[in-house]
């Protein structure tokens, strides 16, 4: 039968449709976000993305729960609630996980379709503006003030999605600077053990940590200790040096 509307498919196909749009939401959601940013620059997006999203997910999730039959409380789905704890530990590390996967996905298909330089070129520019929000997410979720200052960065970088799937040590230098360490990177450990060398992700990272950290608390400056290509000793694959700009 000819496909002209939406009631001649079978369910299989609905089924299939449903989550073509969850995801053409997310990307809706996305793509107004950067061109809010676009216009009126990251700060304003950010302000702005404090009424839209939770009000967007009420909304939402107030429908999903009535079309699928489940119950809200405090905003979060009954299901989610009833999980043992153990249950949401894993969730949440397999959701590192999925980011991780997305993210190389996003990279190899750059680079299929383009070149590796292209590659590098959007993945550094897409970890920037990721990181700027991933920080004020966590930021958010934990009720850090504005200027959260080393501790509110060693508390955000271990709420990172990245956390989740890798080992990192965080050591107390001095009264003003902290140092991270990346011990166990799953990237680079599975490039090991297939016998590549290091993943040259030293300009990743720069902007990477250095937009996370700033949006922490814009004072905190960011250097690198050492990061692929550069020579590293076993027990770390990255390090990064975070201190506090004095003030005048």
């Amino acid at each position: 039968m000819e496909i002209e509307n939406i009631e001649d498919l079978d369910r299989e196909r609905l089924a299939e449709l449903s989550l073509n749009m969850f995801h053409q939401i997310m990307v809706h959601h996305t793509i107004y976000f950067m061109e809010v940013a676009h216009q009126f620059g990251m700060k304003k997006a950010l302000e702005i993305m404090k009424n839209a999203w939770p009000t967007s997910y009420r909304v939402q999730m107030r429908r999903l729960s009535k079309t699928l039959g489940f119950e809200i409380e405090n905003n979060i789905p009954r299901p989610l609630l009833d999980m043992p704890r153990g249950d949401l530990l894993a969730l949440i590390k397999g959701l590192g996980a999925n980011w991780l996967a997305g993210d190389g996905i996003w990279f190899q298909s750059v680079e299929k379709e383009l070149s590796m330089l292209d590659a590098q070129r959007c993945a550094g520019c897409a970890i920037m503006k990721y990181c700027t929000f991933e920080a004020w997410s966590i930021k958010q979720f934990l009720e850090l003030p504005a200027l959260a200052g080393l501790e509110g960065l060693k508390k955000g970088l271990r709420f990172r999605l990245y956390h989740q799937i890798n080992t990192q040590t965080i050591i107390d230098e001095k009264p003003d600077s902290v140092v991270f360490q990346m011990n166990d990177c799953i990237v680079q450990s599975t490039r090991r053990r297939k016998g590549l060398a290091d993943y040259p992700c030293k300009s990743t990272g720069i902007g990477e940590y250095r937009s996370f950290a700033e949006a922490i608390d814009p004072r905190i400056v960011t250097e690198c200790i050492g990061c692929p290509p550069d020579n590293h000793p076993e027990e770390w694959y990255c390090a990064w040096r975070f201190t506090i700009r004095k003030q005048d």
